[in-house]
């Protein structure tokens, strides 16, 4: 899982299926439909920022690090659909016929995109997103402490670095008053988040109200202070970082915590499933839409689960045989998910055993890509202040500039818990093919428009992150039984999240019955499975993009080779799929397909 700006899903960045636009006004100089085009984009951009310092920031553009921004007024919303509108109006005004290959690809996605978040404002939709602002997945309560960490995108370079970091707090405490305010109304309404959900966000906040000052994540940065920064600035600093913490930010965390306990908790839904809630339903198939780029219903999702779990215990079965375990496959299950062989020895035996993988891949990585990133990737153990809650490993993007590595994530919480025989598997999809290659390779490819450079969708992300783990083989890694079948457990369970995601949302599971269902169905700990489960619930259609972008790559690479042949290049493969960006489905294919008509013909 890539783990990006959180406060990105306050703006309902939203996905449908794939349209081309009318023809706009034709342009008699071919070269002045691709000037305009890339004036548009970056105009957009540069407007996009304004709104939206956050995103500057984890940019590594420090020119709005000052700056929280406006989210949840009622004025952001509005000028956030207006920039929509603007937007795809200009570029109705552009011939998509007078531009080269790479810009109609970036025409495209530009187009899809504006659209989409265009259809996010819809009122009722708009309405049941931002009536919900906090979940415990991708709450601010989570994000802004890391954010604030000193560890993580925010740097701590300059005295001006920690000035910003508190103007940034003062918009968060603003943020947190105007999402009481949010949900208040969503009280009234009838729109709110499930218990089970807001009473996690609730540990969250006592979590960080029982920090105190001297031991609070927000502090940390004054521990650390840069050789750079004279005595006088540090005594300023820590007094200031002091008196903000007690007298501004416990308060405001006090503030909503007990609005939660007594006002929101009694009165949130004791259903999981989004659909059991007003304007639940729509919402839901939006949000389908959103993160799978494709016009699937979750009916048709959810057969699709099914048969990809029926196809994937057979895989299993036949690794349980080659081990030679005799008995069931759900014993087998049991067998992995228990024996003490298969866990951690501690937890730098952890972080050895990636480092070790991330080595044996830097061979055979030039076998499968012609271009590896220039950024380079630190492994690091999930903050302590979150690990609790957080999935077993994930990716935060670098910089551009390589001032700031991207980082995997691994997770040492309830550590008995961990699987050793998972390890391979989860680095391919987070860190090198993965999110790793995915991520820096977009964002160093300077000619792209930002939007593709820094922006996405998650049925592009995560879909490459699945198809990575799949080429574990042909990269030298998977020779292990039991390393093939963490692979396969990792599959099976984005599978799972075909069935379970819209069980909760469409056809009303419970919590209970999502977790038996992933415990029957895989080898995972009860803890997983749990968090997991919390996951989909807390943040309804994300999970199931992964599986949908996993389908969809494997396909046009076999389009690839069946149409190729012996003039196939799996790396040239490879950098088509990458070169673009984050691209929805219907626009990669597309680009696939011309690929391999130019290709065959040449």
């Amino acid at each position: 899982m890539r783990k990006v700006n959180t406060l990105a899903c306050l703006l309902l960045a939203a996905s449908s299926a794939f349209g081309l636009t009318q023809p706009g006004t034709t342009l008699d100089n071919p070269g002045a439909a691709s000037i305009q085009l890339k004036k548009l984009f970056a105009a957009s951009d540069e407007s996009n920022l304004k709104r939206n310092p956050l995103q500057a920031l984890f940019r590594g553009d420090l020119r709005y690090a000052g700056e929280f921004g406006d989210y949840l007024s009622d004025a952001y919303f509005a000028a956030e659909k207006q920039a929509a509108m603007d937007d795809l109006a200009a570029l109705a005004r552009i011939d998509r016929g007078s531009l080269g290959p790479e810009d109609q690809v970036s025409y495209d996605v530009f187009h899809y995109q504006r659209n989409d978040s265009l259809r996010g404002f819809a009122p009722a939709l708009l309405k049941a997103q931002y009536e919900r602002p906090i979940e415990h997945f991708f709450g601010v309560q989570a994000s802004i402490p890391q954010l604030s960490s000193g560890e993580g995108a925010a740097p701590f370079k300059t005295v001006a670095d920690y000035d910003n970091n508190l103007r940034r707090l003062d918009g968060y405490i603003v943020y947190l008053d105007r999402a009481i305010g949010r949900m208040r109304q969503g009280l009234a309404d009838g729109i709110t988040n499930p218990k089970l959900v807001m009473a996690h966000v609730v540990n969250q906040f006592d979590s960080l109200i029982a920090e105190g000052v001297d031991d609070s994540t927000f502090f940390r940065p004054i521990k650390k202070f840069p050789a750079a920064i004279s005595a006088a600035d540090r005594q300023r600093l820590t007094h200031a970082y002091a008196r903000f913490i007690r007298d501004k930010l416990t308060p405001a965390h006090r503030r909503m915590r007990d609005f939660l306990k007594t006002e929101y908790l009694p009165r949130a839904r004791d259903a999981v499933g989004l659909g059991q809630m007003p304007a639940g339903a729509p919402l839901y198939r939006y949000l389908v839409a959103s993160a799978t780029t494709t016009s699937m219903t979750p009916e048709a999702i959810h057969a699709l689960g099914l048969r990809e779990v029926e196809r994937i215990h057979a895989e299993m079965e036949k690794v349980k045989t080659s081990v030679g375990f005799n008995k069931s496959l759900k014993e087998f299950d049991s067998f992995m998910r228990n024996d003490p062989r298969f866990a951690p020895a501690s937890k730098a035996s952890m972080r050895d055993a990636f480092l070790a993988i991330d080595n044996k891949l830097q061979a055979s990585i030039p076998r499968e890509f012609s271009r590896v990133p220039k950024s380079l990737l630190e492994i690091r153990p999930v903050p302590a202040a979150t690990e609790k809650i957080d999935a077993g490993g994930y990716y935060e993007a670098g910089t551009p500039d390589g001032s700031r590595p991207g980082i995997f994530y691994y997770n040492t919480y309830d550590l008995p818990s961990r699987r050793t025989w998972g390890f391979e598997a989860l680095f391919l999809h987070e860190a090198i093919p993965g999110h790793h290659f995915q991520v820096s390779l977009a964002q160093e490819n300077t000619t792209l428009p930002a939007f593709q450079r820094f922006g996405g969708n998650t049925a592009y992300d995560e879909g490459w992150g699945l198809y990575a783990e799949s080429l574990g083989v042909e990269l030298g890694l998977l020779t292990d039984p039991y390393q093939k079948y963490g692979s396969l457990n990792q599959e099976i369970l984005r599978a799972m999240r075909l069935v379970v995601d819209t069980g909760i949302h469409a056809q009303q599971w419970n919590r209970d019955s999502a977790i038996t269902y992933m415990l029957e169905n895989s080898a995972m700990s009860r803890t997983d499975a749990t968090a997991e489960v919390d996951r989909y619930i807390a943040v309804p259609a994300q999970a199931l993009a992964y599986k949908i972008g996993q389908l969809t790559i494997q396909r046009l690479r076999a389009k690839a080779e069946k149409a190729m042949g012996a003039k196939f290049d799996v790396r040239a493969f490879h950098e088509q799929v990458l070169k673009s960006g984050s691209v929805p489905m219907a626009v990669l294919e597309q680009k696939i397909e011309d690929w391999i008509a130019v290709a065959s013909r040449s």
